[in-house]
């Protein structure tokens, strides 16, 4: 069985993701992985899928109508499925819109080995806010960290918070 990343933009509408989901199904192809999203009105999905199709057969079956898909075949990476051994923090940034904002904090955590594992922006008028899932190595100096996110937030006119993730139920 093969490994494809699909990706789907479009107009928002109701149905877009039964439309995608039901092309799958048709195809005998199973979403192993899946994040959906509302951008500016678009539709943005990105899926990690198994099944016998090519990925330039994926490209020609998956409809939808005003969709563009692309897909590529992708390597089975042996640690998938591994239970995740970082501590698990959550960052939000609140303030006004600019350039750099995303390079600025992520280059922070990428400084001190941080991994954003889950992220998402929203523009509200002129009020910026993101909200990032991020996984710590454990010999990780958090204080220190806090102290580096805080100068950061400073240069940017933004609040910056960093706090241990909530344990999830699934």
């Amino acid at each position: 069985m093969g490994l494809s990343a699909v990706t789907v933009l479009g107009v928002d509408r109701p149905g877009v993701i039964a439309a995608v989901a039901g092309s799958l199904a048709d195809c005998g192809v199973n979403i192993q992985d899946s994040t959906m999203t509302l951008l500016g009105g678009h539709v943005a999905m990105m899926l990690l899928v198994s099944g016998e199709l090519s990925a330039v057969e994926l490209e020609e079956r998956v409809c939808a109508p005003d969709l563009v898909v692309t897909a590529s075949a992708v390597s089975a990476r042996p640690d998938f499925s591994r239970e995740r051994t970082g501590l698990g923090y959550v960052l939000t940034v609140h303030g006004p819109d600019r350039p750099g904002i995303i390079s600025a904090v992520s280059g922070v955590l990428a400084a001190v080995g941080g991994n954003i594992t889950g992220m998402s922006t929203r523009l509200t008028g002129r009020l910026y806010v993101l909200i990032a899932d991020v996984e710590l190595p454990g010999l990780v100096d958090v204080a220190e960290l806090m102290r580096r996110l805080a100068a950061v937030g400073s240069r940017l006119g933004s609040e910056i918070t960093f706090r241990p993730a909530e344990p999830e139920l699934l």
